[in-house]
């Protein structure tokens, strides 16, 4: 019988990320750790890796967040990164967007277990709430590739207010795919940052572009 898989250690790092907001995110780690299976949230093999993968790479982009910013999580499932950068960053309001009804009981009862007083659960589509949020930035991780993420993530952001969206290895393939879509929205300052280096063993690649 194989053995079930055990919960990463904690790695050192997580305290310089976190500050003292430390035990607020171990809290959520456990808690994913013990439940996100069951509920759906990640797969059975994703516990060896929780916080390196998934924890650490969500908190890398705190510091992108503006101060006191209105920021927005499209596709928030588990709460990467939406709740992580609500910990990271108790000065800014975040709302998540997400329409599955079991992610957004478990969003909602983490922000109220954790007492996260930035957070907005909404149960939605990103395409439904563009008339009624109008944010300063916008983050996303693993919804969909940039050419259908963008036009669902600009209607969402003021002018002058910023996408951040986490992609992965091959950014730079779905930036050259989304080139027209780029051009047709009118993104500027269109730039792909890597996370991390130095700091962390798994980087974090982000596409970050200002919202005419």
């Amino acid at each position: 019988m194989t053995d079930a898989p055990v919960l990463e250690a904690e790695p050192a790092v997580a305290t310089t990320l976190f500050g003292d907001r430390i035990a607020e995110a171990r809290s959520f780690t456990n808690e994913l750790a013990r439940r996100g299976e069951e509920l759906g949230l990640i797969g059975p093999l994703e516990l060896p890796r929780l916080w390196t993968r998934h924890i650490l790479n969500s908190a890398l982009v705190a510091p992108l967040l503006e101060a006191g910013a209105n920021v927005g999580d499209v596709g928030s499932g588990a709460g990467l990164p939406g709740l992580v950068l609500a910990i990271a960053r108790p000065d800014v309001s975040m709302t998540l967007i997400e329409p599955m009804e079991r992610r957004v009981e478990w969003l909602q009862s983490e922000a109220d277990r954790i007492g996260l007083d930035n957070v907005t659960v909404v149960r939605a589509r990103a395409e439904d709430v563009a008339d009624d949020l109008v944010l300063d930035q916008v983050t996303a991780r693993a919804v969909s590739a940039l050419s259908k993420l963008i036009p669902l993530t600009v209607p969402l952001v003021r002018s002058g207010g910023q996408l951040i969206l986490m992609k992965g290895a091959r950014v730079d393939d779905e930036v050259a795919a989304a080139r027209k879509v780029i051009l047709r929205k009118r993104l500027e300052d269109v730039e792909v940052l890597e996370l991390g280096v130095g700091v962390v063993e798994e980087t974090t690649r982000v596409f970050r572009a200002t919202v005419d």
